[in-house]
C-alpha cells in the first residue's frame, strides 16, 4: 500500500478525531472519566480554537512573506488582543448575536479582505497590508467561531453548532468533488483552483442541503435553521477554498503548512471553516430579527 496514502489517513482520522472530541461533550467525558472533574468541555473548544489561530497566523505570516519590519512581529500582540476580547465574551456568555456596531464593522473587514485578495492584491505586497490581512483573515473568524456553541458550566452541557458545522463543510468539498470529478464540465476558477467546476459547486449544494434537512430533523436543538446554514456553507464553503488557493498563489506557495502529515496545514484544512463561520454567524444575527 502506498505509504502516503497511509499516512494521509492516519492523519486524517486524528484529525477528525480531535475535532470531535473537542467540539462535543465526548472529549471531556473521556477525561474526565481517566480523572473525574478535571476539565469542561468549554476549555477544550477553546484551547482547540486557540491552537488553530496561533498555527494558523504562522502559516499566514510564511505564506505572505513579511519583511524585516516591525510588521511581523506585531501579528501575533494583535491576533492575540482580538482573540482575548472574544474570549472575555465566550466565558461571560455575551455572544447574544445582535446587531452590535462592533461585530458588523468585523464582519465587514472580513468581506474586505476578501474583495482586496482578488481585486487588489498588490496592496498585499506592502508588509503593513500584510499585517492588516492576516488579522483579519485569521483572527477575526477564528474568533467568532466562540460564539457558534453555547454551553452550561453548571451542567455539563456543550452544544454541538461547531461539530455540524464542520460535517457540512466536510460533506459539501467531498460532494463537490465527487460530482465534479464524474460530471464536471465547466470549470469555476481554472486559473485560481483548476479542478474545481459549476457542475461539481452544484453537486455540493444539492447534496448537502439534503444532509441539513437530517440535522434540522433530527437535532432541532441547535440554534438557527439549518436548511439555511447547509445552503450558506455548501455556497460559501467554496469561496473559502478560492481565497486560500488565491492567496497561495499570489505568493508561489503550494501548502501552508504541514501541521497534518499529508494533508498540509491548519489554513489547508480550515479554508471553508474560516470562511463559513463568518457567514453563519452574520446569520445567526439576522435569524433573530426575521
Amino acid at each position: 500500500m502506498d505509504k502516503n496514502l497511509i499516512q494521509r489517513t492516519i492523519s486524517g482520522i486524528a484529525y477528525v478525531a480531535i475535532i470531535i472530541l473537542c467540539t462535543t461533550p465526548l472529549g471531556a467525558q473521556l477525561i474526565n472519566s481517566i480523572s473525574p472533574g478535571l476539565i469542561q468541555q468549554q476549555y477544550l473548544y477553546h484551547g482547540l480554537i486557540c491552537l488553530l489561530l496561533i498555527v494558523g497566523s504562522w502559516e499566514c505570516i510564511k505564506i505572505m512573506k513579511f519583511g524585516k519590519g516591525y510588521e511581523k512581529w506585531v501579528v501575533f500582540p494583535l491576533v492575540i488582543f482580538i482573540f482575548y476580547i472574544f474570549s472575555k465574551r465566550y466565558f461571560h456568555h455575551d455572544f447574544f448575536f445582535d446587531f452590535r456596531l462592533s461585530e458588523i464593522l468585523a464582519l465587514s473587514l472580513i468581506g474586505i479582505a476578501v474583495v482586496t485578495l482578488f481585486k487588489y492584491p498588490n496592496e498585499l505586497y506592502y508588509d503593513s497590508g500584510k499585517l492588516i490581512f492576516t488579522v483579519i483573515y485569521v483572527a477575526l473568524p477564528f474568533s467568532f467561531a466562540l460564539g457558534l456553541p453555547k454551553f452550561s458550566a453548571y451542567n455539563d452541557t456543550f452544544s454541538l453548532e461547531v461539530l455540524f458545522l464542520f460535517i457540512l463543510i466536510w460533506s459539501s468539498d467531498t460532494f463537490a468533488y465527487l460530482v465534479g470529478k464524474f460530471f464536471g464540465k465547466h470549470k469555476m476558477a481554472p486559473k485560481i483552483s483548476p479542478k474545481k467546476t459549476w457542475e461539481g459547486y452544484a453537486g455540493g449544494v444539492i447534496l448537502t442541503l439534503i444532509l441539513s434537512y437530517f440535522v434540522e430533523h433530527y437535532q432541532p436543538e441547535l440554534r438557527g435553521n439549518w436548511m439555511m446554514v447547509g445552503f450558506l456553507v455548501a455556497a460559501f464553503a467554496p469561496l473559502g477554498d478560492l481565497v486560500e488557493s488565491q492567496l497561495k498563489r499570489n505568493f508561489g506557495v503550494k501548502d501552508s503548512g504541514n501541521i497534518i502529515p499529508g494533508h498540509g496545514g491548519v489554513l489547508d484544512r480550515l479554508d471553508s471553516f474560516i470562511i463559513c463561520v463568518p457567514v453563519v454567524y452574520l446569520y445567526f444575527i439576522l435569524e433573530k430579527f426575521i
